[in-house]
């Protein structure tokens, strides 16, 4: 069984969480944990880094549609960067890239939310 790891940071209005390892059936609870918290602490504007994230299950995807409605609610999102062909072609599979903004790395999805907030 292969670890997973959540690492959260936070700076300039934006929570960061980086993931590493398997996302699964067994590991999602740890996402809706790290998910739950940025809710409970009123923290919208997400990024999900998935640069070590090396395998995504369905169960790992259903806890994006989990939150993404609360967070978008609160006038958030949760932006995607990061992510390996591997890792993408499962979110593209099942249509993500339409729901989520994915940037290929986190500078670009920080710049876009700074330009929300300008706006």
């Amino acid at each position: 069984m292969s670890e997973f790891k959540i690492n959260q940071r936070d700076g300039e209005g934006i929570s960061v969480i980086d993931l590493k390892g398997y996302l699964d059936a067994h590991t999602a609870t740890d996402l809706e944990t790290a998910f739950q918290k940025l809710l409970n602490d009123k923290k919208y504007n997400i990024i999900v880094n998935c640069r070590d994230l090396s395998y995504i299950s369905s169960a790992g995807l259903g806890v994006f549609m989990a939150y993404i409605e609360d967070v978008r609610k609160n006038n958030g999102d949760i932006k995607l960067s990061n992510m390996s062909p591997k890792v993408y072609n499962v979110f593209d599979l099942l249509g993500f890239p339409i729901l989520y903004e994915i940037y290929k790395d986190e500078q670009e999805a920080i710049v876009k939310f700074k330009a929300k907030a300008k706006s």
